[in-house]
């Protein structure tokens, strides 16, 4: 099967990604921002690796948040 191209997507479908990317970019704003004003004892683990764990497992689509 080919693989599509941006362009070859229709116009809605173009419109959808980006309102989902937006959403999923403000979200994971939001929950960095709530981990960082968070005290340490809140927070089950180091600060650090649950901000690897936001960034970059969530945007592999591993595991929704």
């Amino acid at each position: 099967m080919a693989r599509k191209r941006w362009t070859d997507l229709a116009p809605r479908t173009r419109n959808l990604i980006i309102v989902a990317g937006g959403i999923e970019g403000a979200l994971k704003v939001a929950a960095l921002i709530d981990l960082a004003r968070r005290p340490s004892n809140q927070v089950r683990g180091s600060k650090l690796k649950w901000a690897a764990a936001i960034t970059l497992i969530n945007s592999a689509g591993a595991v929704p948040i």
